[in-house]
């Protein structure tokens, strides 16, 4: 009888197995990744991979899956710091990341989601709204737990304010990864998206 694997360890395995598919899609993307190249990388038995994914797609939306919940917790209320800090920090996070464009998924994320709109639209749109209310809801928590505690004092309602950013950022970072962060001018545009963002909150902070 085989010992019992716990689910900490079926966890963390887990997490392993993606941080390995990660390094594999950064480097072929998402068309020319296959599950062979996720085998080597992470140098485990094809039963072992099959074991927690199905295909290649079922690996990337989990990869999609957990990179998104960094980003939500990330946007978790914090006693260390306002409310303005925290989403200043995570733009400031979003410019190295789109100065560093080739060391993210955002072109094996076009490549994902284009693939999968050709087979299946409707479960295609259906992850991405998901994904995108996602994040969405996560910032307006943040904006909203910001103003009751007279951190921001917005002038704007405040799921106005996150779409603006979300779609600002996704925006960004897609034209980078097609251009390049000096052709779209990634920093001068994270600085007028900052000031943007303290016009609209009005964070007490800065007053």
């Amino acid at each position: 009888m085989s010992p019992k694997v716990s689910d900490k360890y079926k966890n963390e395995k887990k997490k392993a197995l993606l941080q390995a598919a990660k390094r594999v899609f950064l480097t072929k993307g998402y068309t020319k990744a296959t599950m062979q190249d996720v085998m080597d990388e992470a140098g485990i038995s094809r039963g072992a991979l099959y074991s927690y994914f199905d295909n290649v797609e079922h690996l990337y939306r989990e990869l999609l899956q957990f990179e998104d919940q960094q980003d939500v917790l990330f946007f978790s209320p914090s006693d260390d710091e306002t409310s303005w800090q925290q989403i200043t920090n995570w733009v400031h996070k979003q410019q190295k990341e789109m100065e560093q464009i080739e060391q993210t998924l955002t072109q094996a994320n076009s490549e994902y989601f284009l693939s999968i709109r050709e087979v299946k639209k409707q479960e295609s749109n259906s992850y991405s709204t998901t994904r995108y209310d996602l994040i969405v809801d996560a910032l307006t928590v943040l904006f909203q737990s910001g103003t009751k505690k007279g951190e921001l004092q917005p002038r704007l309602p405040a799921e106005m304010i996150s779409r603006y950013l979300v779609s600002f950022i996704d925006g960004l970072m897609l034209d980078t990864a097609h251009l390049g962060a000096e052709k779209t001018k990634v920093a001068e545009q994270v600085e007028a998206l900052v000031f943007s963002l303290r016009e609209m909150l009005g964070p007490a902070s800065e007053k």
